[in-house]
């Protein structure tokens, strides 16, 4: 089983909607933990958007990054650029992966060009976190 951090800022938005998404994608190929350098509560526009498309994390939390400290994890991906510069050196032999996302958070506009920009930081999300299931947690088949 592998051990897989999703690290964001403030653990709201992208960090909450990628643990989602590969948690629904790995299954109980590995176990999912997402943290923030800070906490700043999960986002209700994310707990929506990823309503829309069927995943909940509404239960979810918001972690600080310092909780996790003793988890040997196997991949730490960042998904915004302050969090890779920001991010505490992990002892580990993990793969450090980076993408970063644009910032639902700081949308603005009205409610529903909001809910559109959640939405297609959504989508580049569930592209990557299935895109990297696929590529680093599947059993590889002879075909």
């Amino acid at each position: 089983m592998k051990n897989v951090l999703v690290l964001c800022t403030g653990n709201s938005c992208r960090s909450q909607i990628a643990e989602g998404y590969l948690r629904y994608f790995a299954g109980n190929k590995a176990t999912i933990y997402s943290a923030g350098i800070e906490t700043h509560g999960v986002n209700p526009r994310a707990i929506e958007i990823m309503k829309r498309d069927g995943v909940d994390i509404s239960h979810h939390t918001s972690n600080n990054v310092n909780e996790y400290l003793n988890i040997d994890f196997d991949y730490v991906i960042t998904v915004c650029d302050n969090a890779k510069e920001s991010c505490p050196y992990f002892p580990t032999k993990a793969v450090k992966l980076h993408y970063n996302f644009p910032d639902p958070a700081k949308a603005t506009g009205t409610e529903e060009e909001i809910m559109e920009q959640f939405r297609q930081v959504r989508e580049l999300i569930r592209q990557y976190t299935q895109n990297f299931v696929n590529e680093n947690l599947k059993s590889s088949h002879a075909g």
